[in-house]
């Protein structure tokens, strides 16, 4: 894979999760959530965080009304490619996902070993205990009572995969950039080969959680976004919908930690290599970049193209983008931000800081939070865009956790409540 807690930053809290009672004997409140679909499929307005579903709050407990899912029947899922980064994300994300279960591990080189093996975390506690042993892909014979799989492996690799798994039976979350862009040519471009599974390509849902619920909900084949055009997109979109920035004029200057880079052994990651300095990389050819720009091409419903450069930064997780971008005419900050706060003012996980107040990637290390502000540039009609995603969690399985919670029908932020680990 290419690669909240903030006592000063007002949260808002989803309308779903208000719940007040007059007594222990009191029936569940029903709230009901709305939401608007523009025809590019991003949504038009804000939303609540839990889509369309009915749902029953109830004391401890909150339920989709119409999930199959819950305290009676978990959902079973197959992590493939556990023992990378990705994966040892979403292993500990599920552990605190009160209806997961993961029934099926995959690895490689680490085949045949307890995942406490490859990462010690998991050689101690309960939940620990009871995952399974890793095992090789060839080596599985049935996918029988398997709900979800998380492919969270190299890329070229998962269409290989995917092409043989049944569809109708189960459905897939791919990590990979396999499934991400839309015309398979601009992906033998940027990727280096054919798409081997075009058919399957054109069922894929590209899983922007926030801005395109309505097709996760009902998607067998999701592609998760990479965290580059996570970050990147979330404020870009809305505002590039509106037509309050210009679409011919973005700059992204992003900087990531080297978790990004994958767990594989490469001399540009190496401690000495990382440690005391900052490097660009990718300049002009990273793979992201096509995947921001058909995002962005779609609200804006023409061709863009953008400047985008990524560094890499001596730290572990994080990821922050500074976007610089030209104001349409007559349009100003205050019309960003007004955008940005009507499109998120409902969401879980989006938060727009107050004037003043910028993103810092310790504040979203280790959760599934993003966190935006903007700026007037000291040049006049230009304006400054800056977003913070922990690059392992919002960036990859983080909103895979939280798409596979719309797929099924639960309350988006099940397994998702962490705040931040700082200090």
């Amino acid at each position: 894979i290419e690669r909240d807690s903030l006592s000063d930053i007002p949260h808002q809290t989803p309308i779903m999760a208000f719940v007040s009672f007059l007594g222990t004997n009191a029936n569940p409140k029903v709230v009901r959530a709305s939401s608007t679909v523009s025809a590019n499929g991003f949504l038009a307005t804000a939303s609540p965080s839990h889509s369309k579903s009915r749902m029953h709050v109830g004391k401890s407990k909150l339920l989709m009304q119409a999930s199959a899912f819950g305290p009676n029947k978990k959902v079973n899922i197959a992590i493939l490619g556990a023992s990378g980064y990705t994966g040892a994300e979403l292993v500990r994300l599920l552990a605190n996902h009160p209806y997961a279960n993961i029934v099926l591990m995959t690895a490689e080189k680490n085949a045949g070993q307890k995942f406490g093996s490859v990462f010690p975390q998991y050689l101690y506690g309960t939940f620990a205990k009871n995952l399974p042993t890793l095992v090789r892909i060839e080596e599985i014979t049935s996918w029988d009572g398997v709900d979800i799989v998380f492919c969270c492996l190299p890329h070229a690799t998962t269409q290989e995969i995917v092409m043989k798994l049944p569809l109708d039976k189960l459905k897939v979350i791919d990590l990979s950039a396999d499934f991400r862009l839309s015309d398979v040519n601009n992906y033998a471009k940027w990727y280096g080969g054919e798409h081997k599974c075009p058919d399957l390509q054109k069922q894929a849902v590209y899983g922007l959680s926030e801005l395109a619920r309505d097709a996760v909900k009902n998607a067998r084949l999701l592609a998760n976004p990479g965290c580059y055009p996570t970050a990147a997109q979330l404020p870009l979109i809305p505002l590039l919908r509106d037509n309050i920035i210009q679409a011919d004029d973005i700059i992204i200057d992003a900087k990531s930690g080297t978790t990004g880079a994958g767990r594989a052994a490469k001399v540009g990651t190496l401690f000495c290599e990382v440690s005391d300095g900052i490097h660009a990389y990718g300049v002009a050819t990273h793979r992201h970049a096509p995947e921001i720009e058909q995002g962005l091409s779609q609200a804006s419903k023409k061709d863009i193209i953008i400047n985008f450069t990524p560094h890499l930064m001596p730290m572990n997780r994080g990821i922050l983008e500074t976007i610089y971008v030209k104001l349409e005419p007559g349009k100003t900050v205050e019309d960003m931000r007004a955008c940005l706060e009507k499109q998120y003012a409902n969401e879980t996980f989006v938060h727009v800081l107050p004037p003043g107040v910028f993103p810092e990637t310790r504040h979203v290390r280790g959760t599934n939070h993003v966190i935006i502000n903007v700026a007037a540039d000291r040049v006049p009609g230009r304006a400054i865009i800056i977003s913070a995603i922990d690059n392992v969690n919002k960036g990859a399985s983080g909103q895979a956790l939280q798409n596979m919670n719309i797929m099924c029908g639960l309350p988006e932020s099940l397994g998702l409540e962490q705040a931040a680990m700082f200090p």
